[in-house]
């Protein structure tokens, strides 16, 4: 599988930098363990900002600019790194889904990334990540039909597969899910904190999602 960006979003926004994470996987009911970890780090974002500072850090305000600059409200069409932190910091609880599902939401809290996690058997071919079109058709997760025109968009060889707002329907996770394919979006290219992010989602795929493999590349 090779990602790759289109040359129309590299026009829209040149310093992001994209990082995966291909892994064999065994999905679970979310153990006490990982669960104690992501209130750990749920401690450790209120500690550091409130619900209208957030939207500076570093990772989330480089996606809200870059949604801006693709043709995206990011104030309508929240990333999922913005939405997850601002739901922590209105003192609203996580709800638990799955292993890995709760494993990819604790590292964009920990990294302050919107991560994308597909089910890599329903990837179709290649992967281009572009900006969406009018009338195309989308169905994201827990969101319905959602508008992607102007906003970044990740697709396979069958249409679109993921943004960073939510990913689609067509992709997602289930408990029978073998094959992750776990994306990283940098929207501000800190190399430093892609870098971390790569080998603490490898770490917690190892721990927690029983992977024995992980590979990882960029784009």
């Amino acid at each position: 599988m090779e990602i790759t960006q289109t040359p129309l979003f590299k026009e829209k926004w040149e310093s992001f930098k994209g990082a995966y994470l291909l892994a064999d996987v065994v999905n679970s009911p979310t153990s006490p363990a990982l669960w104690a970890e992501i209130e750990a780090e749920c401690q450790a974002l209120r500690a550091a900002f409130t619900p209208d500072s957030v939207k500076l850090r570093s990772g989330i305000a480089a996606t809200r600019a870059a949604y801006r600059a693709c043709g995206k409200d990011p104030s309508r069409y929240r990333p999922a790194c913005e939405q997850l932190a601002r739901r922590v910091l209105q003192g609203k609880s996580l709800y638990s889904v799955n292993t890995l599902v709760d494993l990819g939401n604790l590292v964009s809290l920990r990294c302050g990334y919107a991560t994308g996690l597909l089910d890599a058997d329903r990837v179709v071919g290649n992967v281009g990540l572009g900006i969406g079109r009018a009338d195309e058709a989308y169905e994201g997760i827990g969101r319905g039909s959602l508008n992607i025109e102007g906003l970044p968009v990740y697709r396979d060889a069958d249409g679109p597969i993921a943004s960073p707002t939510s990913d689609s329907t067509r992709t997602m996770l289930s408990m029978d899910t073998r094959r992750l394919l776990f994306i990283i979006n940098a929207y501000d290219g800190d190399e430093a904190n892609i870098c971390a992010t790569i080998d603490y989602a490898k770490d917690l795929l190892i721990r927690y999602g029983e992977s024995k493999k992980v590979e990882n590349g960029r784009f």
